[in-house]
């Protein structure tokens, strides 16, 4: 197998940040906050599908987080199309969160499938390109 490029480090832990952190804050918010814990009881009465979703969704850019820095192709694109939705779901928010989400996302999709990444997931080496 070859060498994880930075790149794919980076991004890995990244998602490995956001969402633990933002898993964990979900979790554990109600526990220290009634304002919370009233509108979490709420939100799991009357929308559990909303209730489910955000906490599920945070655990797998967690996943593929970790598992990226495995090699796994199939995190790689759980993470593409977990940037998918985060992109579709800012089109209800403001303009400019709509285009922070699709900069970001650029830029995280251009570092996920650059040669030396798409080498590294099929676990292929790739040769040093001599420039001539």
């Amino acid at each position: 197998m070859n060498k994880r490029p930075l790149s794919i480090t980076v991004i890995g832990w990244i998602f490995i940040a956001v969402g633990s952190i933002s898993l964990f804050t979900t979790l554990l918010a109600p526990l220290f906050n009634t304002a919370a814990a009233h509108r979490f009881a709420e939100l799991k009465l009357q929308h559990p599908l909303e209730f489910w979703l955000a906490p599920v969704l945070r655990a797998l850019a967690l996943l593929g987080g970790i598992f990226v820095l495995y090699g796994f192709n199939w995190a790689r694109w759980l993470l593409v199309v977990w940037l998918g939705y985060h992109v579709i779901l800012s089109v209800f928010h403001s303009p400019f969160e709509l285009l922070m989400h699709i900069l970001i996302s650029a830029v995280l999709l251009y570092f996920l499938f650059r040669p030396r990444a798409s080498a590294y997931f099929r676990g292929t080496k790739i040769k040093p390109q001599i420039p001539t």
